[in-house]
């Protein structure tokens, strides 16, 4: 097939481009680079001797977006083009709302004017805001607590909707939780501007002396050693991930919602004290207050994708640090190249 990945020059669509291309199938991309490199691309390329059409545009731009698809007659779209990051859309909530929901809408929009009918949507786990218990399931009451989350949570509703309308549309949302790793050469990997949202990028600028100690927000809560507990997933193990759904339900009508995630939980201090181990850094840190809204257990029941797409995550924690460590090792400064 022929696939649009939106916002494929990022952390997750760049890995997903790559296992698309080793599966057989051609890759188109757009992405605005507001958050990203083309050099993944490049190195995408690289690594599979296969090539990726790129157009560098922003999916809100609804002329340039429908020249795309009369250009390319693509067969399906992988969605990750949005903003993510909580706290920010705290702030900036109708940024996030146009950013995430309205764009995703036109993108929607522009599919059916061109008879492209699979959309694999990039969901996210904070949907379910709180839950009552761990490991949550697909069925579980969803209640965000954040715009981002909200945004998510309003694509998915849009989905839904349309699929009523359209009753040959397949509309797929992966609910994954927290992406980490690399690819196992190194040439790829998660490159955050400014100061990381998330703790393994954040682990991996103070173990190469970018950053002079990690904050541990909270070691009060009700877990084994205190610290958060979150289901941490191998970023190479979610790309597979939405190639699965892409290949299993193409042309498979309906509304689907799937966990992406290990089915495991490990808490700040055990994540820590593997990067120690793997990497032989010292790894410091200090402990901060509770940031709001933060949830002391938090993590997924994969089974319905096992069951559904032949799905599982493959990677334990040992492999993400010791990937993530590798791409930080090869790239201290992301894909700027400085030394």
């Amino acid at each position: 097939m022929r696939i649009l990945v939106t916002g494929g020059a990022g952390y997750i669509g760049s890995h997903t481009c790559l296992e698309l291309l080793n599966s057989g199938h051609q890759v188109v991309v757009v992405d605005n680079l507001s958050n990203s490199s083309v050099e993944a691309l490049k190195r995408v390329e690289q690594l599979t001797g296969q090539s990726i059409k790129f157009y560098q545009a922003d999916i809100r731009d609804e002329k340039a977006l429908s020249a795309i698809f009369a250009a390319e007659k693509v067969d399906a779209v992988i969605h990750f083009a949005g903003s993510k990051a909580v706290g920010e859309s705290v702030a900036k909530p109708l940024f996030y709302y146009e950013n995430n929901v309205s764009a995703s809408g036109l993108l929607m929009q522009v599919m059916l004017q061109h008879q492209v009918k699979t959309l694999v949507f990039s969901s996210s786990a904070t949907v379910y805001g709180e839950p009552v218990s761990s490991p949550i399931r697909e069925d579980f009451a969803v209640h965000p607590e954040s715009p981002y989350g909200r945004s998510k949570l309003m694509v998915e509703q849009i989905m839904s909707d349309l699929v009523v309308a359209q009753p040959d549309f397949s509309a797929i949302s992966l609910r994954y939780f927290n992406p980490v790793g690399a690819h196992e050469s190194g040439l790829i990997g998660e490159d955050p501007n400014g100061i990381p949202n998330n703790l393994m990028p954040f682990i991996n600028q103070v173990a190469i002396g970018r950053r002079p100690y990690l904050s541990v927000f909270g070691d009060d809560y009700d877990t084994p050693d205190g610290t958060g507990v979150r289901d941490y997933i191998h970023v190479c193990d979610l790309a597979s991930g939405h190639v699965k759904a892409l290949e299993t339900l193409h042309q498979n009508a309906g509304f689907h919602v799937f966990n992406l995630g290990t089915g495991q939980g490990v808490s700040v201090l055990e994540m820590v004290d593997a990067y120690r181990r793997i990497s032989g850094q010292l790894i410091a840190y200090q402990v901060a207050p509770r940031r709001p809204g933060d949830i002391a257990c938090y993590y997924g029941d994969p089974s319905l994708a096992a069951e559904k797409l032949g799905w599982k995550a493959e990677r334990g924690l040992d492999q993400m640090v010791a990937d993530s460590w590798k791409w930080q090792k090869l790239n201290p400064h992301g894909y700027t190249r400085r030394s």
